[in-house]
């Protein structure tokens, strides 16, 4: 997670996908919206394994086991994009 303080506020509540963008709704009323484009596996993935998520990080993440992605609040409060992980590779004809 990113170096900063973690406010129990910003903790997720619940989240919603269109088909460009990820919602985030936080504990505190905020909600975080980010294009899907940041988010490859996320971009790449079938309704049902954007549905299949978990809440997890102690309540600042979030979980889809059937495509191994996380992301917490910090980095999405920190617009911190995701990037391809070591030894996972991305479909190239999507980037």
């Amino acid at each position: 997670m990113q170096n900063r303080d973690m406010n129990p506020d910003e903790r997720v509540a619940s989240i919603q996908f269109t088909a460009d963008t990820l919602s985030v709704d936080l504990v505190d009323g905020r909600t975080i919206t980010v294009p899907l484009a940041q988010f490859p596996r996320l971009r790449n993935a079938t309704p049902s394994q954007l549905a299949n998520w978990q809440i997890s990080g102690g309540g600042y993440g979030i979980h889809w086991p059937e495509i191994d992605e996380d992301l917490s609040t910090a980095g999405l409060l920190c617009s911190t994009p995701a990037g391809p992980r070591k030894g996972v590779p991305i479909d190239p004809a999507s980037s």
